[in-house]
């Protein structure tokens, strides 16, 4: 785990969230000082990721729109924001479309190679959910050679390399993979027995168990320990620590433990002071 000055953070938290004197300056056009220059932040959020960020009668819902509009409070410039299906989200950061994710993403070896992450919000270790009634997959080593659904890009087709480790261990293989653009659509496939398992975050599919208990079951990690966060273009190194600041003081201050016991059911208090590398 890394250590992160903390308490040099939550100075610049408690005494100027801009951070102009906290941080460097950014490579690009999304830099803090950018940002200031221009009055307005423009940051993207998923459409259907629940319980972190999803519509719901035309509202916007979830951990990560609370986190925002806590931070549009404090911040010295307009925050707009743009709703968007994952599959151009953190592709809209790279390319400086959007100055911000303010997403649950989680942080992978992959990811790390074109963004940088914020201090985690939430753990997304990944587990496989099965039907209620599914009684051929009792763990792990039972997936072998089972219909898989993953999201195309996400966390969950990058723990398939894990996974296939550890079916091999006991001589097992990955079956065929079905990538979709939202988990919404594997649950259905899931539902109706095209699929056999569905991999997401523990926090997603506590949500998903929690609301259809009678359709669904969570069963065990299928990767190794991830964690999810807020992202920004590579070396943003001024934006990145504004956003660290914010959320340093939420854990200072124990809004952020609060909004994750009200969205996600529990609340993680333990987590690490900065993005895994």
């Amino acid at each position: 785990m890394m250590n992160f000055n903390r308490r040099a953070l939550l100075l610049c938290a408690a005494v100027a969230l801009p951070l102009a004197a906290c941080s460097k300056k950014g490579p690009d056009g999304s830099s803090l000082e950018a940002i200031q220059a221009r009055g307005k932040m423009v940051v993207a959020t998923e459409d259907n990721y629940k319980p972190f960020e999803y519509i719901e009668n035309g509202e916007p819902k979830g951990l990560d729109h609370d986190l925002l509009a806590g931070l549009k409070k404090k911040a010295a410039f307009d925050i707009q924001q743009q709703i968007i299906p994952w599959s151009g989200l953190l592709p809209g950061v790279t390319t400086g479309k959007y100055d911000a994710a303010i997403t649950a993403a989680v942080i992978t070896p992959e990811r790390l190679k074109t963004l940088d992450f914020t201090m985690p919000i939430a753990e997304a270790t990944q587990y496989y959910v099965v039907r209620a009634g599914e009684t051929r997959i009792k763990g792990v080593a039972d997936l072998a050679g089972k219909k898989v659904g993953v999201q195309s890009g996400g966390a969950s087709f990058a723990a398939l390399d894990d996974l296939k480790v550890t079916l091999a261990k006991s001589g097992g293989e990955l079956g065929e993979v079905v990538q979709y653009t939202s988990f919404p659509e594997a649950y259905q496939d899931l539902a109706n027995g095209r699929l056999d398992y569905v991999i997401n975050g523990i926090v997603n599919l506590t949500s998903l168990t929690a609301e259809q208990p009678g359709r669904f079951r969570i069963g065990e990690a299928a990767g190794r320990p991830t964690y999810a966060a807020w992202a920004v273009a590579k070396g943003n190194i001024t934006l990145l620590n504004y956003l660290n600041a914010y959320l340093a003081g939420a854990r200072a201050d124990g809004s952020l433990f609060e909004l994750q016991q009200k969205w996600l059911g529990a609340s993680f208090t333990d987590l690490p002071d900065a993005a895994p590398q």
